[in-house]
């Protein structure tokens, strides 16, 4: 064995098929950070003004950010941590996955995968994003990538200000014309192109959350929003500008054929028109909270557990609370990664916090990624706390278990 192999199977076996990961953190340099993902100030610029503020967290990645030729070699990739006689190692949670593979994952998602398909991320943003979409299999696979659907939810721990307009458009109008948005772009150079003229926009609920499917245009409002997502990080802007600040053409085009970079109607039809101009598209992607039992049996056992991602066949999560000084065995149906956001405890004989505050580059205890074999068998969580519930996000690849609709 390698030293590395030797590393990823002593973590494995010492957490028992739950493994410790790193915070990521990911800038972007079209983003001003909304100061909710719980980074020290003094860090928000800890790859270069250069580069713009970190306004992600990513979680149980094994994908790299596309952030153009400055993007740094690991930069999107999850780390696990290891402490072995009193030293600290890391090894990158794509090596563990390769090493490990059904081990870790089960068989069923990695025969059909052979990867971690997955991940999940904070996007905190103190403005709204330009109306911009993730291409669809046929057009991302052009440039040698993956479509990208993803999914969001709105954590109440990460929301103490709703930044500057917490308000979401989805999709296009019904009866909006090709035409219509192909000169937005022709006017691209002008100002605002006026896309979200042809959108409409609706008011973000805290504890609630959306599905967008790849083709669906969207400019996502200023919550802090935890995003279940497909692994990839394909997109194209729309927007010209937002919040008085000019997009780049670029990043309409950063993920096109070269030869297509000006091809106007190539470009529009990047759009999945008939998931866009849905008459009912709220009833369609909008997803709340839905109880995994009913409440009044989990909370005798100790807990409450929602699923917040669901209705798609990519990925799904829940929101599971852990009631004060309460104990509980809960058991899933595939490998997941978690993120706690508010309390402390264990899980199996792994310690549990949130921090208030995270240096970046500071090992934490906040986040997870828990194998098919253990989450099958059933994790133990333990909150001794005496009042302050225990809550923790979790993100699943492709889920039997989750509703349908």
């Amino acid at each position: 064995m390698t030293s590395k192999t030797k590393l990823i199977h002593a973590a494995f076996e010492a957490g028992e098929g739950i493994l410790r990961l790193a915070p990521t953190w990911v800038p972007r340099s079209f983003c001003i950070p909304g100061r909710r993902i719980k980074l020290d100030p003094r860090d928000y610029y800890s790859f270069g003004a250069h580069r713009g503020g970190i306004d992600e967290r990513w979680f149980s990645s094994t994908t790299k950010a596309d952030n153009g030729p400055l993007t740094t070699p690991d930069e999107g990739l999850s780390y696990v941590v290891h402490e072995d006689g009193g030293e600290t190692h890391k090894v990158l949670l794509l090596d563990v996955v390769a090493e490990l593979g059904a081990e870790l994952l089960g068989d069923e998602m990695w025969s059909k995968y052979g990867k971690w398909p997955i991940y999940s991320k904070f996007f905190d943003n103190r403005d709204p994003l330009p109306h911009h979409l993730h291409q669809t299999q046929e057009f991302a696979s052009l440039v040698g990538m993956e479509q990208k659907p993803e999914a969001y939810f709105f954590p109440p721990q990460l929301n103490n200000h709703g930044g500057t307009f917490p308000h979401t458009f989805f999709g296009l109008e019904p009866g909006t014309t090709k035409e219509q948005v192909r000169h937005c772009l022709e006017i691209w150079n002008e100002g605002d192109n006026k896309i979200t003229n042809l959108s409409k926009a609706y008011r973000l609920e805290v504890g609630t959350g959306w599905y967008v499917p790849a083709g669906v245009l969207h400019a996502p409002g200023s919550l802090c929003t935890y995003e279940p997502q497909w692994a990839s990080d394909v997109f194209a802007m729309f927007q010209s500008l937002v919040a008085e600040v000019p997009i780049e053409w670029g990043n309409l085009v950063k993920n096109v054929p070269a030869d297509k970079h000006h091809d106007l109607d190539f470009l529009v039809s990047m759009v999945d028109w008939e998931a866009n101009v849905l008459p009912d598209l709220k009833a369609k992607y909008f997803r709340p909270p839905v109880l995994v039992r009913p409440l009044a049996e989990m909370e005798e056992e100790g807990y409450i557990e929602k699923w917040i991602t669901y209705g798609n066949e990519y990925f799904a999560a829940k929101e599971l609370t852990v009631l004060p000084g309460r104990t509980v065995k809960i058991r899933d149906a595939g490998a997941y990664g978690f993120i706690t956001v508010q309390g402390h405890g264990f899980i199996n004989r792994h310690p549990i916090e949130t921090p208030a505050l995270i240096r970046f580059g500071q090992l934490t205890c906040d986040e997870y990624f828990v194998s098919a074999a253990a989450a099958a068998h059933g994790v133990t969580i333990h909150n001794p706390s005496k009042s302050d519930p225990l809550v923790m996000l979790k993100h699943f690849g492709p889920n039997k278990e989750a509703p349908t609709a």
